[in-house]
């Protein structure tokens, strides 16, 4: 009997991978908060792992793999859409649009559901051990 884990883990793992992405994103927007001229970034979650759910769902997507460790991944992000430009609540004098409040409260609800998603993977794989143990 063959287990297939993409049906049994479900779309978590693309999750994963996106809250990487956006935590990534954030971070870059909070180490940039005194840069004169930076305009903040965020994802949208949404479309993002609905576009890979859609790629990982079709046949007829073209899909590329890296040879080695040292190449960089081909992925969604950069279709148009899915990286935006945060509208600042207000404006400064050096024309960085970062708020450091929102981004940091970003982060932290980005991390939450990270963990939230590991978790749900971490039991999906509890469930998998003690299927194939019988217990």
């Amino acid at each position: 009997m063959n287990i297939s884990f993409s049906n049994a883990l479900g779309n978590h793992e693309q999750a994963l991978n996106v809250r990487v992405k956006r935590a990534e994103v954030l971070a870059n927007n909070l180490a940039n908060a005194d840069t004169p001229g930076f305009k903040a970034r965020d994802l949208d979650f949404k479309a993002i792992l609905g576009q890979q759910l859609d790629s990982k769902n079709n046949e007829k997507a073209l899909s590329m793999t890296t040879t080695n460790g040292k190449h960089l991944p081909i992925g969604n992000l950069e279709s148009p859409g899915s990286l935006f430009y945060r509208t600042p609540s207000q404006p400064s004098i050096d024309g960085n649009t970062v708020d450091t409040q929102v981004e940091m409260a970003e982060y932290m609800k980005n991390t939450l559901q990270f963990q939230s998603s590991f978790q749900f993977l971490s039991g999906k794989f509890k469930s998998l051990r003690n299927a194939i143990r019988g217990d």
